[in-house]
């Protein structure tokens, strides 16, 4: 017994020290240019450590934290995490031996010459170590590494489902208010054209205006409650969606202000190869580049030769009462196992092969991603670069229309102009302060996606 834990103490030893053919790992080229075609200002900031930082409107951190506390998908992204964890812990402790406790019992009869027959009991208990590999050339250590980047890649998989969710969710909390404001718009245009129509019910009995007059604003209004109610339904509509995200059917938007007061933190741009470092999705597609890379040294490994152990060390006695008095036999047994590969080599090579060609897939997978975020992070750049001139060009629209329509509603009360003059000036108001709104609500938009695509919260 004693020899044969000396030879499980020194195999065991060298699998501690067992070569690795894991081929070096060389981090790809970034394809992406050294600069975005567009820049921000604010490049000497740092990335917000956590959401709360960006997005400073009390009421948006209330539903995002309702939502990251209750959104299905996101708890599910979560689970995944324990899920790989856990295989990784299997993966991994195939890289130590396994000792199983064993007792069993066993009655016997054996019939003799002469038609006599003999009756015995046998005990057992010991210890054992069945199929326990060296791992001499690194397979089993390299599955372990493969699963643990793995592991790693799950875990960015996560921060991205993170990063999406606060993102969609403050988009369609956006959207909820952008609603709101344009129903508050449409209200007062509403109540506008009442007052509107009963002025002219007046001057019509009065014989100053005509029957044309008097149906075309009686149109307009009715045109303006169709907008009113088309509206509300779309507010109704975003809010449910909205609930659908946070995972709380029950909460409500507080009384908000104007879009002008919804405010995000400026957030620093920096260089295309930043973006390495930030994007939890460019993470994981290197973390499963380097689990590939590792299943190629558990590919080689299949070339040598594989030794497994199995050992067991015990008592053994005819009596259940001498079993742990001291009456018990010892007993031991050392079955170390050889295989080589002969007639394998074609299999073993072709799966070399595969597992090379999923590297390079995986090194395609790495740089698509790659050039992905460049190209969402160039699109949000120079779309915000023309909606602020786009914003700036409107609110000059929408100053030249208001004066248009204090101008026209003076010349029709002194009788200068006729109807269809007013009415065309409120048209275009209203046209104008609507676009107004959504413009401002596509510029917030812009921000929110900006934090998403570039990687959101730097810290977790």
């Amino acid at each position: 017994m004693k020899t044969a834990l000396k030879c499980s103490i020194l195999l065991f030893g060298l699998n501690l020290t067992a070569c690795s053919l894991i081929p070096e790992y060389v981090q790809p080229i970034s394809p992406a240019p050294a600069n975005y075609p567009a820049t921000q200002e604010a490049d000497n900031l740092s990335m917000p450590n956590s959401w709360q930082q960006y997005f400073i409107d009390p009421e948006l951190q209330r539903f995002i934290k309702a939502s990251l506390k209750n959104n299905r998908d996101y708890k599910i992204s979560v689970l995944r995490i324990e899920e790989a964890r856990a295989q990784y812990g299997i993966q991994r402790s195939d890289t130590l031996p396994t000792i199983n406790g064993t007792a069993d019992y066993e009655r016997s009869r054996t019939l003799l010459s002469g038609g006599q027959s003999s009756k015995a009991s046998l005990y057992r208990v010991g210890l054992g170590m069945s199929n326990f590999e060296l791992d001499l050339f690194g397979r089993v250590k390299s599955l372990s590494n493969a699963a643990l980047e793995e592991y790693f890649a799950t875990e960015e998989a996560q921060q991205t489902t993170r990063t999406s969710l606060i993102a969609e969710v403050a988009v369609n909390y956006l959207n909820v208010r952008s609603l709101t404001e344009r129903l508050r718009i449409t209200q007062e245009t509403m109540l506008s054209r009442e007052v509107g129509l009963a002025r002219i019910n007046r001057r019509f009995s009065a014989g100053i205006d005509t029957t044309i007059d008097l149906k075309t604003a009686e149109l307009q209004l009715e045109t303006v409650r169709a907008s009113l109610a088309a509206l509300k339904r779309e507010q109704l509509q975003a809010m449910n969606t909205l609930n659908l995200l946070v995972g709380d059917q029950t909460m409500k938007l507080a009384a908000s202000e104007s879009l002008a007061t919804l405010k995000f933190s400026a957030l620093p741009v920096g260089v295309p190869s930043d973006l390495i470092e930030r994007r939890p999705d460019i993470r994981a597609a290197e973390h499963r580049l380097k689990a590939a890379n590792a299943n190629i040294g558990a590919a080689k490994a299949a070339f040598f030769p594989r030794i497994q152990l199995t050992t067991n060390i015990g008592l053994i006695s005819n009596s259940f009462s001498q079993l742990f008095s001291g009456g018990a036999d010892q007993s031991w047994s050392f079955a170390p196992q050889l295989t080589i590969p002969i007639f394998n080599y074609s299999r073993n090579q072709s799966n070399l092969d595969l597992v090379k060609v999923r590297k390079n897939i995986a090194i395609a997978e790495y740089e698509k991603v790659i050039q992905t975020a460049f190209s969402e992070v160039s699109n949000i750049l120079v779309a915000r670069m023309q909606l602020d001139k786009q914003i700036e060009a409107q609110n000059k629209v929408f100053e030249v229309e208001r004066e248009r329509l204090r101008l026209a509603t003076r010349r029709y009360d002194s009788g200068i102009a006729n109807y269809l003059e007013l009415l065309d000036a409120q048209r275009g108001m209203f046209d104008a302060e609507q676009v107004l709104v959504q413009l401002k609500q596509i510029l917030l938009s812009n921000s929110i996606n900006l934090f998403k695509v570039l990687g959101g919260e730097w810290e977790v």
